[in-house]
């Protein structure tokens, strides 16, 4: 049984204006929409992604993880930034559950 090729089919020119974009939005908005540039570029890499021959789907929402950012941000003050340390992979655990096969 053959296996299913995995590749990658985004490109250098789109990755970099994406990028782009959410860099300026969150700048424009004081850090406000960085959820929703998060969104958008993690999205655009998980939809050009192709795993053993299924493409991958991004169901994250900008709104879904701004309340947690909210949450997130309070528990860093709360606790004089040592949620810090966890925040990365409460991320991460984010997109992995926003993440699916199409």
């Amino acid at each position: 049984m053959a296996q299913e090729k995995s590749y990658f089919d985004g490109g250098l020119i789109t990755y970099i204006g994406w990028s782009l974009l959410g860099l300026i939005i969150t700048i424009c908005t004081l850090g406000i929409c960085f959820p929703w540039a998060l969104c958008m570029v993690y999205g655009w890499k998980v939809n050009h992604t192709v795993i053993e021959g299924k493409r991958l789907k991004f169901t994250g929402s900008a709104i879904g993880l701004f309340g947690l950012w909210v949450k997130w941000f309070l528990l860093c003050i709360i606790t004089l930034g040592i949620y810090s340390f966890w925040l990365f992979i409460s991320l991460e655990k984010w997109k992995v559950k926003n993440t699916c096969f199409a």
